[in-house]
């Protein structure tokens, strides 16, 4: 969906430009992870439990992002619910009581910006 591809994006981007402040960790936003949501109907669901390594790439405005790393699971309550409180439009078919509903955190990833005008820029997080 490109809003939601937008969107996480923004996220993404903002936390990366400020970990690159100094070189410390300085994340905002839900737990200070960088979240992803599905079904645990869903093929990529079990795709995931059974191997958590995963690359999820967007393009926007002639740039473009890699996360590259390890997913893992956060079947907490506040997890799912703030994220469908950030995407509201998905509470059409999803509840963070259904569940159906499955959050999971990059750990251990590295973030590429590149384009075609500047040196790439990546960042690396171990959570």
């Amino acid at each position: 969906r490109g809003t939601n591809l937008q969107k996480g994006w923004r996220l993404s981007k903002m936390s990366a430009r400020q970990m690159l402040k100094g070189g410390e960790p300085n994340r905002s936003g839900f737990d200070s992870r960088q979240i992803i949501q599905t079904g645990k109907v869903k093929p990529v669901s079990k795709q995931i439990l059974l191997n958590p390594k995963v690359e999820i790439c967007a393009f926007k405005d002639g740039r473009w992002l890699r996360l590259a790393g390890e997913l893992a699971e956060d079947d907490r309550f506040d997890a799912k619910k703030s994220m469908l409180d950030a995407y509201p439009e998905l509470r059409g078919m999803y509840n963070e009581e259904d569940g159906n509903t499955q959050v999971f955190f990059f750990k251990n990833f590295t973030a590429t910006f590149s384009s075609f005008t500047a040196l790439p820029e990546t960042v690396t997080f171990q959570i």
